[in-house]
């Protein structure tokens, strides 16, 4: 439904987008993560045809961002990060407003009003001036003007931002349930809304993709020293000098629960495993529980943002 290549974007000589490429299957819910200034909302600009590339190509539902814009405009449906509102107008003028600027034809504009109404929680608000709402139901409006048209594919940048708790909870709502029916990006730097929302993840740094992966992969790549939940029935004293006897292998945060223990196993990231499991069960203590323990998104995330930073950085400012 979308595919980026080798997209790279300059502004002077600033690297702001620097050879970018992925994809984005139809029905999919896709995360762009990266810190504040990292490229992301540049791409969505690309995308949503608000900005050239400097180069490289990207097809929205099969047309090409640059030659054919208007047939992307009419497929895509954008959410800024400050919605494109008119504080002046009711929410029902305003969306009528935007159906004839979206062309929707004049029959189905009722239809299609009522439609995102229901669908975004705008019903009793109709005849609301839009300036006196309540930041969640500005956004809930700039969700409904990216709805009107009924498109393919949607693209939300930082949707959540500047919201109060309940208001990220209700706006995420809305996003999860958009997915059912919808291929959607959704760009942003806050990671519970990528690990609740999303199924993969493009995490972008200084203007650079630095992973391309499911959230449940990633949170399962820490590259640091592999860690285990262990619960153990031990038959002595020294089962904790046998386990620290395997070069790397340390125990963490030991707990006694009757005649069990718990703790955390860290080994390096060579391994070190299976000579921990020999070590332990030949004298003859008893494992009871071993379960891996996954690096959370945010710790993945904050060591590739910060791998990049030091080598990126540098590069992104090209001498005239």
């Amino acid at each position: 439904m979308i595919e980026v290549q080798n997209v790279t974007k300059y502004y002077g000589n600033f690297r702001a987008l620097d050879n970018i490429s992925f994809s984005v299957a139809k029905g999919e819910v896709l995360g762009l993560l990266g810190p504040n200034g990292a490229g992301k909302t540049t791409a969505m600009r690309i995308l949503t045809c608000f900005l050239p590339a400097t180069s490289g190509t990207a097809t929205v539902a099969g047309y090409d961002v640059f030659e054919d814009s208007l047939e992307v405009r009419r497929r895509l449906g954008y959410l800024p990060e400050t919605p494109p509102l008119y504080p002046e107008m009711t929410v029902k003028s305003y969306l009528r407003f935007i159906a004839d600027i979206r062309e929707v034809p004049a029959k189905l504009q009722r239809e299609r009003i009522d439609k995102v109404v229901v669908r975004t929680g705008l019903g009793d608000h109709l005849d609301r001036v839009i300036g006196t709402l309540s930041k969640g139901f500005r956004q809930r409006v700039g969700l409904a003007q990216a709805l009107l048209h009924d498109p393919e594919v949607l693209i939300l940048d930082e949707p959540t931002v500047g919201l109060d708790p309940n208001q990220i909870i209700e706006i995420r709502g809305l996003i999860q349930d958009l997915a059912a029916d919808h291929t959607v990006i959704l760009s942003t730097h806050i990671l519970p809304e990528v690990s609740m929302t999303c199924k993969r993840v493009v995490i972008i740094n200084e203007g650079r993709i630095v992973a391309v992966d499911t959230v449940e992969n990633l949170e399962g790549k820490s590259g640091q020293a592999s860690r285990y939940k262990i619960c153990l029935k031990p038959v002595g004293l020294d089962w904790k000098s046998t386990i620290e006897s395997v070069p790397g292998a340390r125990v963490e945060h030991e707990r006694v629960d009757g005649e069990l223990v718990r703790f955390d196993l860290a080994l390096p990231p060579e391994g070190g495993y299976e000579a921990v499991f020999k070590a332990v069960v030949a004298k003859g203590h008893v494992f009871t529980e071993i379960t891996p323990a996954r690096a959370s998104l945010e710790e993945v995330f904050l060591r590739l943002t910060r791998t990049e930073e030091g080598a990126a950085g540098a590069e992104r400012k090209v001498a005239a």
